[in-house]
């Protein structure tokens, strides 16, 4: 494709240690690099980000009557018992530090020359949508406007277990009905999560593009692991926010199993967990105490390193809630295909990941089938103990899927 198309991203958070977000929006743009689309990079980091290829701009806070007000909330909480940025939330939808961040992008975009761009691309963090109310802001961008959405918007639109109902939730709907009437695109990483969306807001079909998340050749390797991960060993690793819906006690279940029933893995499989507290990390630790095999980083890993323990583990193992479906694509799923080696999917029948992987895939179990997780288990060791070298999984077709292949497919579809 030629460099013809101009994109102007407007990004909320690239600093790749923030967040999973951070990492595949990073990734996306430097796919379109690659596809030899020209862009420029206005970002609300709080840092300088450095983009080989193009231009990026950190995004300078500005001072609005709603940044004081913001201020104020925050000291009066810090002195009071009221939830004070719930009540905002809950009588105007958004918070006065939401409305004030959304102002200083919207001045950034005033400045750049709008003729200029094919398209402006919005890429915010989980549910802020930030960057979105933004180019609300600005008419004069609507016909041009790629509204990246990463999850289910409000959050009380998440399948089940999820039962999240946020403040000012009603608000927060007629915000992303307001969305999907304005942008010309809305571009979505998964299948099942563009669906899903459009079962809510029916201004939105038609309107969507799939753009998985993507392989990043880029990616920084380092050598330095921790001191608890010994790539010489069997390593089961979740590398990730433990959340609540996303129990792993099944897996820990079958994995003192599985030593139980395979003496020998005592010596040489672990399973790792690396990531941020979570509700789960008490009881994970009560278990460490008569299963040593089982590991807990100390916290968060900067993802250089936890990348490059997702390249060197025998499993990465991707964790989903229970319930109908699970329209998400992990951040990490690119990461885990990557590394070339089996993935360990644990989650509903109707998954994204499972869609992309395949409904043949045999390293699938749903996340409470202790029985299932613990014979995968089984199996992967004895392949990786009898033949450590060739112990991978080469999915071409899969890869293809998360190449700039399926990128170029939805520039034509831009352009057309």
């Amino acid at each position: 494709m030629s460099q013809s198309l101009k994109i102007l991203v407007l990004a909320e958070n690239l600093d790749i240690n923030a967040s999973s977000a951070a990492k595949g929006r990073l990734s996306l743009i430097r796919n379109l690099l690659k596809s030899d689309v020209a862009i420029k990079v206005l970002h609300y980091s709080r840092q300088e980000i450095s983009i080989e290829g193009c231009k990026s701009v950190s995004i300078k806070e500005k001072k609005s009557i709603y940044y004081f007000l913001g201020k104020l909330v925050i000291l009066l909480q810090r002195f009071t018992a009221l939830k004070l940025n719930e009540l905002v939330e809950k009588n105007r939808g958004f918070s006065f530090t939401h409305t004030a961040d959304a102002l200083s992008m919207k001045k950034a975009l005033i400045q750049e020359d709008f003729q200029s761009y094919d398209f402006v691309l919005t890429l915010s963090l989980a549910s802020s949508f930030r960057t979105h109310k933004a180019l609300l802001y600005l008419p004069q961008w609507h016909s041009k406007w790629l509204a990246y959405v990463h999850d289910p918007y409000p959050m009380h639109s998440y399948p089940r277990p999820y039962d999240w109902v946020e403040p000012g939730h009603q608000y927060k709907r007629n915000f992303f009905k307001e969305i999907s009437l304005k942008a010309c695109r809305i571009i979505y990483p998964s299948q099942l999560l563009a669906q899903w969306m459009e079962s809510y807001y029916h201004e939105a079909q038609s309107k969507a593009i799939v753009i998985p998340h993507l392989i990043d050749d880029s990616l920084q390797i380092n050598t330095d692991l921790p001191s608890y991960f010994q790539p010489e060993y069997f390593n089961i690793l979740h590398a990730g926010l433990l959340m609540s819906a996303r129990d792993p006690r099944t897996l820990l279940a079958a994995f003192q199993q599985f030593l139980i029933e395979i003496p020998e893995a005592q010596k040489d499989a672990r399973l790792i967990f690396v990531g941020r507290e979570s509700v789960f990390h008490n009881e994970i630790r009560e278990l460490q105490k008569n299963t040593l095999q089982i590991i807990l980083s100390a916290g968060y890993e900067n993802f250089d390193k936890t990348y490059s323990m997702q390249l060197a583990a025998a499993i990465n193992v991707i964790l989903e809630a229970k319930g109908p479906l699970s329209p998400f694509l992990p951040g990490k799923f690119p990461h885990c295909v990557a590394a070339n080696k089996p993935i360990l999917l644990l989650g509903p029948h109707y998954s994204e990941s499972r869609r992309i992987l395949g409904n043949d895939y045999p390293y699938y179990s749903e996340i409470d089938d202790q029985l299932h997780i613990k014979s995968i288990i089984i199996e992967l060791y004895k392949l990786w103990k009898n033949d450590r070298l060739k112990f991978n999984l080469d999915m071409p077709a899969v890869k293809t899927y998360l190449s700039n292949e399926t990128l170029e497919k939805a520039l034509k579809k831009l352009e057309s």
